[in-house]
This record gives structure tokens, C-alpha cells and sequence, in this order.
């Protein structure tokens, strides 16, 4: 039997498929049929998350159809990676050494140890990774002492659009986040403003949803991109948060730190073979009705 490790290692290749035991015990696993993997976070009252549900409380459909949930842990011990994506135009200016402090802050508390890997990007006339996935938390202290907005020398130089956001959410998920196997979030720090970028909001959430990356979004420096960050997050199962007088950048990325740990690990093998790639809809649900569950909406079904 496979440790589960092994098993989602192998699942996540698409090398196993999930049988009934027969008898309520262990799966049995042949190969050849792939396996959804969706990671939830459940809230209820005063946005509190709930960390008690089994897996009888949750229901999953695929296209509208009830999926069996073949596996079901409430211990996300998968290895996890990291991006954190700064917004370094010159609107950021004023909120530029706060993001940095946090963010390092952030890095420290949540990264184990030769377990979970971290990236930095930036973003603002042109997308750029200062720190390439690392373990080294020194390294990432180091790339960010470094992020910042444009001198005044780039911007008279400057060429095309001045915040590239949605290449930057396709750059990191298509050559960074996709080959990767395990736990994968993306952190947004940015007013959401766009402009200059080739690729569209819509692309932009494909590759994300596509590389089963999850995209946290902190509103920080302005309102106008709200709608763009949230419907990012919403749509890829990840949370969306403002910074404000009543939550500190620090609280927010706690609160993310949070959910990190309190994720729900949900996998079905749907009962409709891949016979062409495509996108499926899904719908994570729990039977008590004062409770929200936050996961992707839809998954990429690759032949």
C-alpha cells in the first residue's frame, strides 16, 4: 500500500486510480486513471475557519454530476511552494518597505526547512524573478531587500505598459508553478491596477487553474483593482484580502498562514474518462449551510 506521500505523488502524475476497498477500509490503486486533487478551506461564523469536518460532510460534483471522495486528509504535510508576487510600480511606492518587511515575516513563519520552496517576482514595466525557487530563507531576504519601484532613470526609459499583472500570474504559473507536484499558492501584493500586459485577465486564471495553483490576493495601496484581485482568488480557490486601518499586512498574511495549515485535502477520480483535454467545473459543498467552503471552481482534464 502507498504511504501517502506515494500516493499523491503517483496521483498527481496520473500513474493510479482509486478503487473502492469493498469492505469502508483501505483503497486499492490499479493504474492508468487520473486523479483530482482539490485542497479546501471551510469558514463559518465571523469568517472563523472550521478544522473539524470528515469526509462524510463534504459533497463534490463534477460537471453537476456527485463524485466519490476516494481520499481525504485534513493534514496538508505535502510539500509546498510559494510565489510571491510584488507589484513594483511607482503606486506601490508608499507601501513598498511594509510588503517587504511582512513578506519576509511571512517567508519565516510558514517555509519548512528542507520541506517547502519559495520564488519572489516583481512586476511593473517588465515581470522579473529576483529570487528563483529557493529553500534558503536568507536568500529570500536578500531578493527582497532589492525589490522596489522603478528609478527615475527606468521610467524615462521605460517602453509599453507600466504594471504588467496578468503576464506576470502567466509567466509564474506556466514556467514556474505547473511542473511542479504539491501544495502551490501564489501571493498577489498589489492595487490591482493593470497596464501594458498582453495577456488577458481570463488567460491569466486559466494558467493559474491549469497549473492548480491557488492565488491569494492582498489589496494593498488602492481600490481600483479590487475586482480583479478578488475574482482571481475566487476562481482559483485561494482568499482575498485588503490591508486597512482595522488589518494590518502583517494580520493578513497571518490569516493566510492559517488557512495554509487548515486545508482540507479532497480527491475523487471523476466517473468520466478523459477523452479529449478540457475544462470541468467543480463544486465542493459541506451539509451544514452556515458554513463556506473556499476551492477552485474548475479543474484542467488532461488527456
Amino acid at each position: 500500500m502507498y504511504s501517502r506521500r506515494e500516493w499523491l505523488a503517483l496521483a498527481a502524475a496520473g500513474l493510479v486510480r482509486a478503487q473502492d476497498g469493498g469492505d469502508g477500509g483501505d483503497a486499492v490503486f490499479s493504474t492508468d486513471v487520473k486523479v483530482v486533487s482539490i485542497l479546501a478551506t471551510v469558514t463559518g461564523r465571523q469568517n472563523r475557519i472550521v478544522n473539524d469536518l470528515g469526509r462524510d460532510d463534504f459533497h463534490v460534483t463534477e460537471n453537476g454530476r456527485p463524485q466519490t471522495i476516494k481520499y481525504f486528509s485534513r493534514d496538508t504535510d505535502l510539500p509546498l511552494t510559494l510565489g510571491l508576487m510584488v507589484d513594483s510600480s511607482m503606486s506601490q511606492e508608499h507601501v513598498m518597505s511594509a510588503e517587504r518587511a511582512a513578506s519576509f515575516h511571512f517567508f519565516e513563519r510558514v517555509l519548512r526547512p528542507a520541506v517547502d520552496h519559495a520564488f519572489v517576482m516583481q512586476f511593473d514595466m517588465s515581470v522579473r524573478v529576483p529570487q528563483p525557487l529557493t529553500q534558503s530563507l536568507s536568500s529570500l531576504e536578500q531578493a527582497l531587500i532589492f525589490v522596489d519601484t522603478p528609478t527615475r532613470a527606468q521610467l524615462r526609459e521605460q517602453w509599453g505598459g507600466g504594471t504588467l499583472l496578468f503576464d506576470a500570474v502567466v509567466q509564474a504559473s506556466k514556467d514556474i508553478m505547473a511542473p511542479l507536484q504539491g501544495r502551490k499558492a501564489l501571493i498577489i501584493l498589489s492595487d490591482g491596477g493593470e497596464n501594458g500586459s498582453d495577456s488577458t485577465l481570463a488567460a491569466a486564471i486559466d494558467a493559474a487553474q491549469r497549473a492548480e495553483a491557488l492565488i491569494y490576493s492582498i489589496l494593498f495601496g488602492g481600490t481600483e483593482g479590487r475586482g480583479i484581485l478578488e475574482r482571481m482568488s475566487r476562481e482559483t480557490g485561494g482568499g482575498f484580502f485588503e490591508v486597512s486601518k482595522k488589518q494590518t499586512i502583517d494580520e493578513v498574511f497571518g490569516r493566510i498562514q492559517e488557512e495554509l495549515r487548515a486545508q482540507y485535502d479532497l480527491g475523487y477520480v471523476s466517473d468520466v474518462p478523459v477523452r479529449i483535454s478540457e475544462f470541468r467545473r467543480i463544486l465542493v459543498a459541506v451539509d451544514r449551510k452556515d458554513l463556506k467552503v473556499q476551492a477552485r471552481d474548475r479543474y484542467w482534464a488532461r488527456r
